[in-house]
């Protein structure tokens, strides 16, 4: 049957069966063209939110790691180290001896606890600010590891002698012909480091990577 007889519905015409009719055809042809929802907005969406919430958590349990093992060996060289002989670990290249640090990281700066204290404050805020935004793994641990040394010393200096922003930091790790620091000198400089060392191989807390 011609198509001029289907359209006017000719008498005794059959539509043959599974045969769509023009108007039904032109609707699927137009669903055809129909574009589908673009799922890949949402999906990188997702993504991106699931790499933040992965790193967050990376970031602050390293930061908790580092302030604990700070805070219990600090308490255990003051029970146990202050105002006794030194420990040696090594003959005399390495030893524990109980110190009071007024100043930074290995001695650094002594006399001027307040200006350190605001810098670690600073520390905190920046490393705050980048956690928003904290897409990478490696980066999370960097930044842990400064967090978790700032308030570990941070802790030293609000609560300890001789009075809160002026409290003396305990250093205990006396290795020979070098400074005597603690465990949040050392997360504080293995962080910096590693932050070195990405910004070299061009890789960008967001987890981006440039090239110069």
């Amino acid at each position: 049957m011609t198509k001029a007889e289907r359209t006017i519905g000719t008498p005794g015409f059959e539509q043959a069966a599974g045969e769509p009719s023009d108007g039904k055809a032109a609707d699927d042809t137009a669903a055809d063209r129909t574009p589908e929802p673009d799922a890949a907005p949402g999906g990188e969406a997702d993504a991106s939110a699931s790499r933040h919430k992965r790193r967050i958590p990376v970031l602050f349990g390293v930061a908790a790691l580092a302030y604990a093992l700070d805070l219990i060996s600090k308490t255990l060289v003051v029970q146990h180290l202050e105002n006794q002989p030194s420990v040696q670990l090594i003959g005399h290249y390495l030893q524990l001896v109980a110190i009071r640090n007024s100043g930074a990281a290995f001695s650094i700066g002594q006399g001027m606890t307040v200006v350190f204290t605001l810098i670690a404050v600073i520390v905190i805020g920046v490393i705050a600010r980048l956690a928003r935004k904290l897409y990478s793994t490696p980066w999370a641990v960097a930044l842990g590891l400064l967090l978790g040394g700032a308030l570990g010393n941070l802790t030293d200096r609000i609560f300890r002698s001789p009075g809160v922003f002026e409290g003396g930091v305990v250093d205990f790790i006396a290795p020979a012909h070098f400074a005597v620091f603690n465990l949040a000198d050392s997360a504080i400089v293995c962080g910096g480091i590693l932050i070195v060392w990405l910004s070299f191989r061009g890789l960008d807390p967001d987890g981006t990577v440039h090239r110069d």
